[in-house]
């Protein structure tokens, strides 16, 4: 049972780095690099980023724990 938890979670984590993907093409592919449904992603990732660094070891330990949920 917690291995069916655990695929399904995997798959729906997998499901939605797609879809960033995609959201982040086609926000690159737009004239106006904003798509009415879907926002400002490639922003809203390189204000991340930005805060991230900002922020020093705290950024660096955060960005390891967003790595480390992400690993394949």
């Amino acid at each position: 049972m917690i291995d069916n938890a655990k695929r399904m979670v995997a798959s729906l984590t997998s499901l939605g780095i797609a879809l960033l993907g995609l959201g982040i093409v086609a926000s690159l592919l737009s004239p106006t690099g904003r798509i009415p449904w879907l926002g400002d992603i490639a922003g809203n990732i390189v204000g991340l980023i930005n805060s991230l660094g900002s922020q020093g070891i705290v950024g660096l330990v955060a960005l390891g724990v967003i790595l480390y949920l992400f690993r394949d």
